[in-house]
């Protein structure tokens, strides 16, 4: 089941998938993100594979192609950073369709807005050096391609082991619930991992019908999590450095109070 992302050509250990998934394991099924929220990321690192769901609507509204950065020495200081998208198809432009109005520029602009909120961080050499792809990306013209890659470049930098798929090569029925379970069962997944947004729409039953459990991701709210609902998880990162923050999400993907299956 080969990954055909745009962003596929990214060299990485998470940039690829096996021709067959293993079969087991926790599932977390998400659209690209620009630069996710920690409780995004988290969420994907606590899986075992990602299904990245870029054939659905594209909305404005969401981070699909925006994030909000925050000021290093204080979090709850924060701005937009956004990519300029054109929608080809108007409202009904699925997220890998959205083309960037201005690559280049909007790369420059990216860029120099990331660098000046964390390059005083002592973690900024090693977060600009994992960077790169995002910037190699903006040549695509496509902002699935920028937003995957941001998120691909991270899990990276946290040692993430797992999988990457697409969602538009899996078979599905369309229905919301029915869709997110046939993915999961087509990833050879026995598990899905469903965010708190998700739980309040989700219906069971098909996981049910499939023999899946659902896991609700419950990540703490104090500490660093304070924040971690509305801005970049690029802040964590560059307060608490690669591993630190590696160690922080491999502990909460170990807890058993935040990955709880649901009956």
């Amino acid at each position: 089941m080969p990954h055909t992302s745009p962003s596929s050509a990214t060299a990485s250990p998470a940039a690829s998938s096996p021709d067959q998934p293993s079969s087991g394991g926790l599932c977390a099924i998400h659209q690209p993100n620009l630069f996710p929220r920690l409780t995004t990321l988290a969420k994907l690192f606590a899986a075992d594979a990602w299904i990245v769901l870029d054939d659905v609507q594209f909305t404005r509204s969401d981070y699909q192609h925006r994030t909000r950065l925050a000021a290093l020495e204080d979090p709850d200081r924060t701005r937009w950073l956004s990519i300029p998208t054109h929608l080809p198809q108007g409202r009904q432009t699925a997220i890998q369709d959205v083309l960037i109005a201005d690559p280049a520029a909007a790369r420059r602009r990216t860029e120099a807005m990331i660098r000046q909120e964390y390059r005083t961080s002592p973690h900024w050499p090693s977060m600009q050096t994992a960077l790169e792809p995002v910037w190699t990306a903006f040549d695509t013209g496509r902002t699935a391609a920028v937003a995957e890659t941001s998120t691909r470049v991270l899990l990276d930098l946290l040692g993430w082991p797992g999988r990457i798929l697409t969602a538009a090569g899996l078979p599905a029925r369309p229905e919301r619930s029915e869709r997110l379970a046939d993915l999961t069962a087509a990833a050879g997944a026995r598990t899905y991992l469903c965010g708190t947004g998700g739980m309040t729409y989700l219906d069971p039953a098909p996981f049910t019908a499939r023999g899946i459990a659902v896991a609700p991701f419950l990540p703490p709210a104090a500490g660093i999590w304070a924040s971690a609902r509305r801005v970049t998880s690029l802040w964590a990162l560059a307060h608490l450095g690669p591993a630190s923050l590696a160690a922080r999400l491999r502990a909460l993907a170990g807890a058993p109070d935040s990955l709880e299956a649901a009956a």
